[in-house]
């Protein structure tokens, strides 16, 4: 079966949904790795490292969706 190209609209729409996905992970990871590390005692030195991985996958969503909400408001959809 032959994939037929993407329109921008539908490249728009996976992008997202990718973020919101990413989203939406990283915020359950995060939670488990907080309830996990503060129940086995990890140092916090160690949980922080994972802060910072979540704080990096926000701010990878959010400049994903803002260049999708700039295309959208150029193109007028």
């Amino acid at each position: 079966m032959e994939k037929r190209p993407q329109t921008g609209g539908e490249r728009q729409r996976g992008q997202v949904r990718l973020a919101a996905g990413v989203v939406i992970v990283t915020m359950l990871v995060w939670l488990a790795v907080q309830a996990l590390g503060g129940h086995l005692g990890w140092p916090v030195r160690f949980v922080f490292l994972f802060d910072l991985a979540a704080l990096a996958a926000f701010t990878w969503a959010l400049i994903v969706l803002a260049r999708v909400w700039r295309t959208r408001r150029r193109d007028g959809a």
